[in-house]
């Protein structure tokens, strides 16, 4: 393993009824910025269980924060942070409503000439507002992280941005709420989590058993309960292990002291940036043809994967990184996504215009060896 160090500060407060926990978690006295998104926590009854929660704090509103987060709307909550002085932000709903309270949070306290530098240039972050988050969809695994991915439509970007200010002092998960989601937002959830684990999972080899098998066994929960919540979507208990897995999955646990990837994630953002594709199902989407292209640089691991989690017997080593990356694809299909560039519009002036994209930024992936070239030929490999 690599040199380390790890910390992740984020409370966990899980179960059925917690939201009510809210007045024990934020400081009395403190200026709250309630932030959500289109409006789905008023038909899930979360806004009410959040505000019954509030009573006695000075709550300030800030709704409409896009599913993929743009930077012009996140200004407008920067502007009202400032003029009110808030104290402390609480993003209900998504990870991509947390995403952008994330960013609202470091902007409010940054002193330089443009804000979006955080997010394209990685420019130093100076402090953050004091965030925490009532989560209401297992996919992104924001809620114990300190990333977040944020969009600007007018210059097609969606980027991510990291900072140690934008850890939510706390996170409360209500596996119930999620019965009122949709099945495909279910479907992407399952698939983002899936492709967390794989970024950092599927990368050269390293002498890391006990990374591997922490990844390996949150894989192989998520294949098994994943057919449950749609066989029976009323389950509670299959809807908390969902959600747990997808907090797992990317709360930095399972890279410590290895490399990771995130090919397969900024080339789907840059899809979603392109065509407004899920962002589920542009992962969907890259991952079977990148593992195809890498698959002389990832062939240890695709191996191992195969053996491991699809049970693939024999030697011959293309067979099983071919059954490999086909088992895979079943597996999506089986949560009711089957990913083709035709369904989602990535046309081939789509493909190059991601490519010069990438491209312009520098090199993907572990080996730092996906360019420009790299990608187009990735999106060649997408299914039709």
């Amino acid at each position: 393993m690599d040199n380390f160090q790890y910390c992740n500060p984020v409370k966990i407060v899980f179960g059925q009824g917690q939201i009510a926990q809210l007045s024990k978690l934020i400081p009395t006295g403190t200026k709250v910025l309630l932030t959500y998104g289109g409006g789905s926590i008023f038909k899930n009854n979360v806004y009410n269980q959040v505000k019954q929660a509030l009573a006695g704090y000075d709550v300030v509103e800030f709704g409409g924060i896009e599913p993929n987060p743009q930077y012009s709307t996140l200004m407008k909550a920067v502007e009202i942070v400032k003029k009110e002085g808030i104290g402390f932000l609480l993003a209900v709903g998504g990870g991509s409503t947390l995403d952008g309270t994330k960013f609202i949070s470091v902007a409010s306290c940054y002193s330089g000439a443009d804000p979006w530098d955080i997010v394209e240039h990685q420019a130093p972050t100076e402090g953050g507002i004091p965030l925490a988050s009532v989560i209401t969809l297992p996919a992104t695994g924001s809620e114990m992280n300190n990333l977040a991915v944020i969009s600007r439509s007018e210059q097609d970007k969606k980027l991510p941005f990291s900072s140690p200010f934008i850890f939510p002092q706390f996170s409360i998960i209500d596996p119930s709420v999620t019965f009122s989601l949709p099945m495909r937002q279910v479907a992407n959830g399952i698939v983002d989590t899936f492709v967390h684990v794989m970024e950092q999972y599927m990368t050269r080899s390293y002498d890391a058993p006990l990374q591997d098998r922490q990844s390996e066994a949150l894989i192989l929960a998520l294949i098994d309960e994943a057919p449950k919540v749609f066989a029976h979507p009323d389950d509670y208990t299959v809807r908390a292990n969902l959600f747990w897995m997808a907090t797992w999955a990317l709360n930095g646990w399972l890279n410590v002291g290895t490399i990771q990837c995130w090919a397969t994630h900024m080339i789907g953002h840059e899809l979603t940036a392109q065509t407004g594709t899920d962002h589920g199902r542009t992962l969907a989407l890259v991952l079977p043809a990148l593992w195809q292209h890498q698959r002389k640089e990832k062939g240890d691991k695709l191996v191992q994967f195969g053996k491991r989690i699809w049970g693939i017997t024999g030697d011959d080593r293309d067979q099983i990184i071919d059954e490999t990356i086909a088992a895979t694809k079943r597996f999506f299909e089986s949560v009711g996504i089957k990913a083709t560039r035709t369904e989602y519009g990535v046309t081939d002036e789509v493909c190059r215009a991601v490519a010069k994209m990438i491209g312009d930024r520098g090199k993907l992936g572990d080996r730092q060896n996906i360019g420009e070239k790299e990608v187009y030929d990735i999106l060649q490999l997408c299914d039709l």
